[in-house]
């Protein structure tokens, strides 16, 4: 698709390193400064789509800052500025090597193991006689190794990330309780919209200083799920399909179309009428999650944009 942005190469002032995640791209500037691009690229099952999303970077970005900003009063992160739609700028960090992910419900990823018979995940013990999409009596964490480029990401138990050393057994604890706390004020802003959140993954790094800090992206459509609590019971009741703000419905359109990521498989061509229909669906998540409505970007060259937003932005001494 025109007017989407899909990779990036700027040469930012001071610019030390640049890595290339699945969606985001990562700049590491002088004075520990990252500045963070946001593409419109779309993964799922570990896989870059061929095609980029209009729009999606810039969705991503700006719910994943609106809602660092609604809980950095229960957990400290990253975010230093906005300087464009698609563009976050923080303090580098070392980020640690596990996704904390935290399920409120039996779904997706869970859902898929707990039907193949298998009633354990991460060394968390699943109760008997759930029903996909049902409500854990409490929320469970089910941590994931994070990936190396390609590669799939893992899931791990608690045990195995303390006996491997991979994160100390201090620092995991803050991990957990800031799972946790972060994971309670998302439900209570999902609730205030008419949504119930299901399950999420947050990604911590430490600071120069020591500071445990949240990073990345938080309580967006690509890191979470999220059901319509209305209607939610009913559905339940009779076994139906919940209705969904999330990516998953993406995935489910790649698994009927053959394609789980899968050694030998191919990516199936997505139309320009599918991908603006997936455009759409995002913008749709958007406004859910954050109540507001959404205000296109000018998107005639997005690459000039960013370059022109972010080099304003660090000639300006705020950010030392």
């Amino acid at each position: 698709m025109k007017n989407t942005i899909t990779a990036t190469n700027f040469s930012f002032p001071g610019q030390k390193s640049l890595y290339k995640g699945k969606v985001r791209e990562v700049y590491a500037l002088e004075d520990n400064i990252l500045v963070m691009v946001a593409t419109d690229r779309l993964s799922a099952f570990d896989v870059v789509m061929p095609k980029g999303i209009p729009y999606k970077g810039q969705i991503l970005n700006q719910i994943a800052t609106k809602m660092m900003a609604a809980t950095a009063d229960i957990v400290p992160n990253w975010l230093m500025a906005t300087p464009d739609p698609n563009v976050a700028v923080g303090h580098a960090c070392e980020p640690y090597k596990v996704e904390m992910v935290i399920r409120g419900y039996l779904s997706g990823h869970a859902a898929r193991e707990y039907k193949a018979g298998k009633t354990e995940i991460c060394g968390i013990e699943m109760p008997e006689g759930m029903q996909e999409n049902d409500k854990f009596p409490e929320p469970i964490i089910t941590p994931a190794t994070k990936a190396e480029k390609g590669d799939h990401d893992e899931d791990i138990s608690k045990e195995n990330i303390l006996k491997r050393k991979i994160v100390s057994a201090a620092d995991y604890a803050v991990l957990e309780k800031y799972t946790r706390a972060l994971f309670a004020r998302g439900t209570e802003i999902a609730a205030e919209r008419g949504l119930i959140l299901v399950d999420t993954k947050y990604e911590f790094g430490k600071t120069k200083e020591g500071k445990i800090v949240l990073i990345d992206e938080i309580h967006t459509p690509d890191s979470s799920r999220y059901f319509y609590a209305d209607g939610y019971q009913e559905r339940q009741d009779r076994g139906e399909p919940q209705k969904q703000l999330s990516k998953e419905f993406v995935r489910q359109w790649l698994i009927q179309n053959g394609f789980q990521g899968l050694e030998g498989q191919s990516v199936p061509e997505m139309s320009d009428v599918y991908i603006e229909s997936v455009s759409e669906r995002y913008i749709e998540l958007y406004e859910n999650i954050t109540g507001e409505t959404f205000v296109k970007a000018d998107i005639s060259d997005i690459q000039e944009r960013i370059e022109k937003n972010v080099l304003d932005y660090l000639k300006t001494a705020d950010h030392k």
